[in-house]
């Protein structure tokens, strides 16, 4: 039923794991960043920002032509309104879990990719650079870690927020942030990490 353009990225994960919590059919496409694969025209008619993940259902719920969507964020959105799963009905319920959404659209995932980048991919060490999205990327923890501190999951109950924000927090090492005073945040992410569909998620690999 569904198309997967695919690279083991935090933002590819979101995919993998929210298609393997809905139980739904689909089929890897790799898309190999690292060989620039995500220029190619072909990706470009279903990405038009370049970048994965994207998604194809082949069988949308208007009964028309396949249906392509890119941005991680509104594809966690389509496939939970498709399927009823993971974002509530209830308008305060749905507003939690899409202002917790666009909440790691906007920052948790792009303060963690630029400080990766100055950590790990810059050409040469700037330490301003470095300092700045560590250290905002340690006050969006605080941030998770303040909201986590009365309940389980992001919103109340287990949601596409949670899908978003788990693989933004895998790997803090990669930036050299001592995460231990998040204890909220680590037990969140023990509690992810530990559902079955997660673990099928993370385990995705390229074709």
């Amino acid at each position: 039923m569904y198309d997967l353009y695919f690279w083991p990225t935090p933002n590819g994960l979101k995919l993998s794991i929210a298609l393997e919590e809905l139980g739904l059919p689909y089929a890897v496409k790799p898309v190999n960043i690292g060989a620039k694969e995500q220029f190619a025209p072909g990706f470009l008619a279903i990405s038009p920002n370049n970048r994965i993940p994207a998604l194809v259902d082949h069988a949308p719920a208007d009964g028309g032509a396949p249906l392509s969507i890119f941005e991680s964020g509104a594809i966690l959105q389509y496939l939970a309104e498709k399927h009823g799963s993971f974002l509530p009905a209830d308008v305060r319920g749905r507003s939690e879990v899409m202002q917790w959404l666009f909440w790691q659209m906007a920052g948790l995932g792009p303060m963690t990719g630029q400080a990766h980048h100055f950590c790990k991919a810059a050409p040469e060490p700037i330490p301003y650079a470095i300092t700045r999205y560590r250290d905002e990327v340690a006050r969006l923890w605080g941030v998770l870690d303040r909201r986590l501190a009365d309940r389980d999951y992001i919103a109340g109950t287990y949601s596409i927020a949670d899908i978003a924000c788990f693989p933004w927090t895998r790997a803090p090492h990669l930036i050299e942030l001592d995460v231990t005073r998040f204890t909220h945040v680590n037990a969140w992410r023990e509690r992810v990490g530990a559902r079955p569909g997660v673990q099928r998620g993370v385990a995705v690999k390229p074709a």
